[in-house]
């Protein structure tokens, strides 16, 4: 009898994490209170999460989803990657990732001079142990 491979953490994560209950209840889990009473979770909707930089090297990425906060969408990046020990430099990942999602965002809705990108919210999901203690944002690094 051959065992089964297991199933990698990263996969089960975007699994659970492919259904907009589970995206809502991850966010009224962790996000301030008062962000949550202007965000309208009936608009929550997946964006395609692969795509291609401007020297066609190809990324696919995690999850994003996006859903109305206020009058804009606010874009959900949610990094599902078995994160079970600590990454100093993710923050630079992080940073990388969302300017992959800006370049498609200014490609398919054609932003010109002026036009304003919409808010990007970055969550990354560790699971590992002893608690994270890299920096959280690029201004540490830097």
């Amino acid at each position: 009898m051959t065992k089964k491979p297991a199933m990698k953490h990263d996969t089960g994560y975007k699994l659970l994490f492919s259904h907009p209950r589970l995206v809502e209840d991850l966010l009224t889990g962790f996000v301030h209170p008062e962000w949550l009473d202007s965000t309208d979770f009936t608009t929550l909707e997946p964006y395609k999460a692969s795509f291609v930089s401007d020297d066609l090297r190809e990324r696919h990425d995690d999850s994003i989803w996006r859903l109305k906060f206020k009058d804009t969408w606010l874009y959900l990046y949610l990094l599902l990657e078995f994160q079970s020990s600590d990454d100093y430099f993710m923050a630079n990942r992080v940073m990388a990732y969302m300017a992959l999602l800006y370049q498609d965002i200014i490609r398919s809705q054609s932003l010109k001079k002026g036009d304003l990108l919409p808010p990007v919210m970055p969550i990354v999901i560790y699971n590992g142990s002893p608690d994270w203690t890299g920096p959280v944002d690029m201004e540490q690094l830097v």
